[in-house]
């Protein structure tokens, strides 16, 4: 949900319809109770989008299935922004689907066969990591928010932080970035104020009247 939303002038809005592909051997464990599975996701998503304040056309449909070519802890995620009927007996008008992205839960386990086009635009799978004198952030993407907001993914109570400050943006070689979301008091990497920019292990960023230290883990 929140690396497919789309803003609109006043509202962001999210994927409504989530697929959710298993292989064949994690589909058999939801025997018996993967419609009752489904309908938490949905409710789960629903709040989520409460807590974030996105939009949603309908609620968030989920629904499992079969991929043949998933190895056992390897599931992928599609999703799908689906409008609702304009009258009644229509069908809900389907916009275009997103990419599946594949995750494993086991890391030893190689990924599945991909085509040229999957290839291409998967993403490399690292994590920003941001270390303070008390607490470390292990940030897994593809955005992270910087800021005093307990909805941040980075809580900072620093009352010179602005509450959504920074986000961290992972690219799809791995690489991350940092931008300032029109903070008051800025951005600096290794001293020096910026807008966007890259961003390599060791580096200190400054927001605020805080350092961290940020670093990458594959």
């Amino acid at each position: 949900m929140d690396a497919h939303k789309t803003a609109g002038v006043a509202r962001v809005y999210v994927p409504n319809e989530y697929t959710v592909h298993l292989s064949k051997r994690d589909r058999a464990k939801l025997e018996g109770y993967e419609r009752s599975l489904e309908q938490e996701l949905s409710g789960y998503l629903l709040e989520h989008a409460r807590r974030r304040n996105y939009d949603l056309l309908t609620r968030p449909a989920v629904e499992f299935k079969t991929d043949e070519r998933l190895r056992l802890g390897e599931f992928g995620i599609q999703t799908r922004l689906v409008k609702p009927p304009a009258h009644e007996g229509e069908g809900p008008s389907q916009g275009e689907e997103g990419h599946t992205m594949v995750y494993s839960a086991v890391k030893e386990r190689e990924a599945p066969a991909k085509s040229p086009e999957q290839r291409a635009e998967a993403l490399v799978a690292t994590r920003a990591v941001v270390s303070l004198d008390d607490r470390r952030y292990v940030l897994d993407g593809p955005r992270a928010t910087i800021g005093r907001s307990k909805q941040a993914e980075c809580v900072l109570s620093d009352p010179n932080v602005s509450r959504r400050h920074a986000e961290l943006q992972r690219s799809s070689s791995g690489d991350w970035t940092i931008a300032d979301l029109g903070s008051t008091n800025g951005v600096k990497v290794n001293g020096r104020r910026v807008a966007s920019t890259r961003l390599s292990p060791g580096d200190q960023v400054t927001v605020g009247t805080t350092t961290f230290l940020f670093d990458i883990e594959q």
